[in-house]
């Protein structure tokens, strides 16, 4: 687990962000201080960073991170994630695996709609078929393309058939995307209700539990057992706990680290996930200077990404390779002849870039998509400072803009090194991009991890990526909450943050 780092002054080249940042807090603060501090029974208050919470329909596109807690918090998919970040049951009580891992064979508990009706297999079928259609721009689509069909087979069983095996199923079924929920009357099974939603802040209580009816020991759910979930910006998120007012924060990353550090918040309230996934740069244009591996090599050389790492927190560790580890791949993460020294016959990447101005004179600018916020402006100062050092202007623009470097800060939903290999290719040579489909239509895990092995070469011989860090993710927790759990998914669910609530 990550320890609080001491505080750091950024760079020289990087403009520190932390007299506005104590600005905003102090300004926060003095709001917050007007309400009386919340005791420490009754319900549990969470802020999510992001938007206000709202039911959105994952088939739409990528969810905002506070639609993500809300949709797991009220619609469970067949599977869900624990607070360890291990599979539990979800709508379904218990499956089955069989034909050689091709065949999942689920049996659907008692549940309802929000509106009493119960939830049938041919509900839930419809509802997965429309989150995986072809149209579908659920994010989690492309990794799903070994499911063949998903039919019903009695009202409480239903099947869902491979084309191929996929040993990592679950785990993609466990996430939010993939949860049960009916938008045009809007809810799931549970395991909260929605009671009312003012602004950003959404009143949830424990959904009624038909397979708990008959049992003496439950008790009807009370105002003491809801939870307050809040979407709203880290620095008002972070000022909030910092005040006593809410039990926990959620979705912390590298961005809003810095604000942290400006608090009075105790180092045992700060915790920290193993989370698994990428964080890095992908070359996201192959225009002009970028043309050339090489000088994308140049590039990714110039970046000192130990330093950069250590600035945010010297606890959290640079990486040179884009596979965390071996994974399901055949061979060991490959690594880019950039992460090398240079050999005494090779150009530095000043000469480098310089060879290739002198055969195409003009002006090179470089744009970074980068998030807001104080974390993502130390991490400018690192690329622009290397964009600098080889004669090319860098421009920041936002994470959606077009440009030619683009951070990717994402934990893995799976622990396959397919993912990885996909999601770095952004785009990626035609070496890769055949490699990377060849191992999606495997159809023996022998051929996918040698496909998934030649991809992993192919991405570091292109200089498709630059591996910076696994992700940083950070939350805010109160003693209170003792079920919290770090785990490599970075995932919290609302019910499984205190123990008298699982």
């Amino acid at each position: 687990m990550l320890l609080p780092p001491p505080r750091r002054s950024p760079p020289p080249r990087s403009p520190s962000p932390r007299p506005a940042v104590s600005l905003l807090l102090l300004g926060i603060a003095t709001v917050l201080a007007a309400c009386a501090p919340k005791p420490d029974s009754g319900p549990v208050v969470v802020s999510a960073i992001g938007a206000a919470p709202a039911l959105a329909d994952p088939a739409k596109g990528r969810l905002d991170p506070s639609a993500r807690v809300l949709l797991d918090a009220t619609a469970q998919g067949l599977v869900r994630f624990d607070a360890a970040g291990q599979i539990e049951p979800g709508i379904a009580e218990r499956w089955s695996v069989i034909d050689n891992g091709t065949s999942y064979i689920f049996r659907l508990r008692d549940a309802e709609w929000p509106d009493g009706r119960s939830v049938t297999a041919a509900d839930v079928v419809k509802l997965l078929r429309r989150q995986l259609a072809t149209q579908s721009r659920n994010v989690l689509v492309p990794f799903l393309t070994a499911i063949d069909e998903i039919v019903e087979m009695t009202p409480e069983v239903i099947e869902i058939r491979l084309k191929r095996p996929r040993p990592d199923l679950l785990k993609l079924f466990a996430q939010p995307e993939l949860a049960i929920v009916r938008i045009a009357q809007p809810g799931g099974s549970g395991p909260y209700r929605i009671l009312a939603q003012r602004g950003p802040v959404v009143r949830l209580r424990p959904a009624f539990d038909p397979s708990r009816a008959a049992d003496d020991q439950a008790t009807e759910p009370s105002a003491n057992d809801d939870a307050r979930l809040i979407g709203e910006r880290a620095a008002m998120a972070i000022a909030r706990f910092d005040a006593g007012h809410s039990d926990a924060v959620l979705g912390g990353s590298f961005v809003d680290w810095p604000i942290v550090l400006e608090t009075r918040i105790a180092p045992i309230s700060r915790r920290f996930d193993p989370a698994a996934g990428l964080f890095g740069l992908a070359f996201t244009s192959r225009d002009g200077v970028l043309a050339s591996p090489v000088n994308r090599a140049a590039i990714a050389r110039s970046i000192d990404r130990a330093g950069f790492t250590a600035a945010i927190s010297p606890e959290w560790e640079s990486t040179t390779q884009l596979l965390p580890e071996q994974l399901d791949s055949a061979a060991p993460p490959a690594l880019a002849a950039w992460t090398q020294p240079l050999a005494p016959d090779e150009r530095s990447p000043r000469a480098t870039i310089d060879a290739w101005r002198a055969a195409n004179p003009g002006d090179v600018r470089i744009r970074v998509a980068l998030p807001d916020g104080p974390g993502a402006t130390i991490l400018y100062g690192y690329v622009a400072g290397a964009l600098l050092s080889l004669g090319m202007a860098p421009e920041r623009v936002g994470p959606d803009a077009p440009a030619d470097l683009r951070l990717i800060d994402e934990v893995a939903p799976y622990d396959s090194a397919r993912w990885y290999v996909a999601r770095a290719c952004q785009p990626c040579s035609g070496a890769a991009q055949l490699a990377i489909e060849a191992a999606r239509e495997a159809d023996s895990p022998r051929l996918r991890a040698q496909q998934i092995a030649a991809a992993d070469a192919a991405l570091a011989s292109d200089v498709a990526f630059v591996p910076i860090a696994r992700p940083l993710r950070w939350s805010l927790v109160a003693p209170r909450l003792r079920a919290w759990a770090a785990n490599t998914r970075a995932w919290h669910p609302l019910n499984h943050l205190r123990t008298d609530t699982n």
